[in-house]
């Protein structure tokens, strides 16, 4: 059996996690999709958030499928990859929009057959100080694996027009080989490692008795993660469409900005902890202040395309300022048997935001009487930075009511 604290056997690990965020690998081509298929702005930004749509229900759905079938971690993991790859690359050789879309739902299937394992083997083979590390380790993967993701179907896109950009998708076979060389089967360390629920449930006993019920706040957390990601995933959509605006029909170059973009979360998420320590609750609204620069920077920055840049790459850092923020309260919001529940709800408002985000991009455009193309792309953007000023005004002067009736 290979090594588990091996740096080769790690990466094993932590290879999968690199695809799980490649479903927005093909942002950087949505113009010439867009121009190919005939199709609007909105149908095509949906094929890029579809595969968020399968996620949430396979998210579900997995753990009973492994129950009714008993399959391991491990082969549900590879089944999960393998799906990724086959689906992934059937708009190589399609130019039908239906086919493409249904190709990207069972995509997202395969997102959401294995996301969570994916963190759960990690717990199932490592402990204390080492399964931290792992878990924070596959957390940048996913953002690593996003920006490689986005660069390398960015370069094919270049040289192989928007049917090659999908080719991307066959390094989920190299990973998924990667992963079945060296991952051992997770059935061999059920008998050296205590139930993952009943851990839980003995860490937070002393400190959860007090909670008999879920907090109302677990909702407006819900409603507060659809908002963020329905913002984040716009800018994202409408990045290139506004490139192309600005800097003519051939131009290819945005993958490489959503991919710099993308150092930026990774920064946030490195630098949350320190920061938080600081400034305590106050990064909420550090988080959201800069969210709504950044909304501000991207709307009203018109042609100047450098202004623009400067919005987009902004928008990372913050996000993952204020995302962990709604893990981290949950503990408090409800009761131990409970967090599954609460988790799996704030996950899904994330993907709800990351799937509706075109609807709502076009709705405001709509309201605004602006067209989903050329710079009206960036008209929601000011209207999202406007949003984002009162939510945290309601999060100040709710915290304060409650702080006076505290006392």
């Amino acid at each position: 059996m290979n090594n588990k604290h091996s740096i080769i056997t790690k990466l094993a690990f932590l290879s999968v996690s690199l695809m799980v965020t490649s479903a927005y690998a093909i942002q950087g081509s949505l113009p010439q999709l867009k121009a190919a298929l005939h199709i609007s702005q909105t149908q095509s930004e949906y094929l890029v958030t579809t595969p968020s749509f399968a996620v949430m229900i396979f998210v579900v759905l997995s753990p009973l499928i492994q129950e009714w079938f008993h399959i391991s971690d491990k082969k549900i993991i590879m089944a999960g990859v393998t799906i990724v790859g086959l689906a992934g690359i059937v708009p190589m050789f399609v130019d039908n929009y239906m086919t493409i879309l249904i190709s990207r739902l069972i995509l997202g299937a395969g997102y959401g057959l294995y996301n969570s394992q994916a963190i759960s083997m990690i717990s199932v083979w490592y402990d204390g100080s080492e399964r931290a590390q792992m878990l924070g380790w596959r957390a940048a993967a996913e953002q690593i694996g996003q920006a490689c993701t986005l660069t390398i179907a960015g370069l094919f896109l270049s040289f192989a027009g928007w049917h090659g950009s999908f080719a991307v998708y066959f390094f989920a076979f190299l990973v998924l080989l990667f992963f079945a060389m060296r991952v051992p089967d997770d059935s061999k360390a059920q008998d050296d490692h205590v139930d993952e629920d009943s851990l839980a449930e003995e860490l937070t006993e002393s400190d959860q008795k007090e909670i008999t019920k879920i907090s109302p706040v677990v909702y407006l957390l819900v409603l507060f993660a659809f908002l963020l990601v329905v913002d984040y995933v716009g800018m994202e959509n409408r990045f290139p469409g506004l490139s192309v605006a600005i800097n003519g029909s051939h131009y290819t170059g945005s993958s490489m900005f959503l991919s710099l973009m993308l150092i930026g979360a990774t920064l946030g998420g490195i630098f949350y902890g320190a920061i938080q320590k600081r400034l305590g609750f106050g990064t909420v609204y550090l988080g959201l202040g800069l969210m709504a620069l950044s909304n501000f920077l991207f709307g009203f920055a018109g042609h100047n395309f450098a202004l623009m840049v400067i919005g987009l790459l902004l928008i990372g850092f913050p996000l993952q300022l204020v995302s962990p923020l709604i893990f981290n309260l949950l503990p408090d919001l409800a009761p131990a048997n409970r967090q599954p529940l609460v988790t799996s709800l704030c996950l899904i408002g994330f993907n709800f935001g990351s799937f509706f985000s075109p609807s709502i991009a076009e709705w405001t455009n709509h309201l605004l009487g602006q067209p989903t193309s050329g710079m009206g792309l960036a008209a929601p953007f000011p209207v999202y930075g406007v949003a984002l000023i009162i939510i945290a005004l309601i999060i100040f002067f709710a915290t304060r009511h409650n702080a006076k009736q505290a006392q």
